[in-house]
């Protein structure tokens, strides 16, 4: 028969069962993990825009489409359209050309409406196809990059067709289409500038030539789009 220090070894907490915990002994403790300031920063930084009112967040869009537009007002060798991309600023200089398009002597039986699409068509199939050229000749920038240069750069073409409504409000005699050509030829080299001197550093030395040529009729066509119109009688 065992006797009760081997019954005792066999069962070494045994005992415990017997302790009972006080109610005036409080067991509650604080196992929160501390977090640096850095950290604290971080997370701050990450989701800095989930409370943020949406006239913020609409002023800081609208600050940085007219950073763009400062950016090819005055072209240089950066890389901010590259760096920032987003499509607000073509989208709305798309929209603001062909409303200034709208209502030309070639589709006044149409009430505008072919040469509204006219122009979606043109702008953004004409940057879909130069972008696709210029990738498949080594560029070194994404598709969405390429567009937004591309879009943004149509700002000297849509703020002459601005100038030729006005022009074309005192007459269309040959003074007239001396001022639109002289408008336009300045606003078309000023957008083809613009476009390469952000897209040159992402080419090939050897292939510049051959990124710039479709950029060239590119712009090309929508510069002759506003010297040709004409407003409806």
């Amino acid at each position: 028969m065992a006797t009760g220090a081997e019954e005792e070894a066999n069962r070494p907490f045994a005992g415990l069962s017997d302790v009972s915990i006080s109610e005036d002994i409080p067991v509650e403790g604080d196992i929160s993990v501390p977090v640096g300031p850095s950290a604290r920063r971080g997370g701050d930084d990450e989701f800095s825009t989930l409370d943020e009112p949406v006239k913020e967040t609409v002023l800081r869009d609208l600050r940085a489409v007219g950073k763009k537009f400062v950016h090819v007002l005055y072209p240089k060798r950066s890389s901010a359209l590259l760096r920032d991309w987003d499509l607000w600023g073509p989208l709305l200089l798309c929209v603001t050309l062909a409303l200034l398009l709208q209502g030309g002597a070639a589709d006044s039986d149409y009430q505008g409406g072919p040469q509204f699409a006219e122009v979606f068509v043109i702008v953004w199939f004409g940057s879909i196809i130069i972008t696709l050229n210029s990738k498949l000749l080594g560029g070194t920038i994404s598709f969405f990059q390429s567009l937004c240069v591309l879009g943004y750069c149509i700002l000297p073409l849509t703020a002459a067709m601005a100038v030729c409504r006005i022009v074309l409000v005192a007459g269309s005699g040959a003074v007239s289409f001396a001022v639109r050509l002289a408008v336009v030829t300045a606003s078309f080299g000023w957008s083809t500038f613009a476009s390469t001197a952000f897209l040159a550093d992402s080419q090939p030395a050897n292939r510049k030539a051959l990124v710039v040529y479709p950029v060239f009729l590119f712009y090309f066509v929508i510069g002759w789009m506003v010297l040709t119109f004409s407003p409806s009688q």
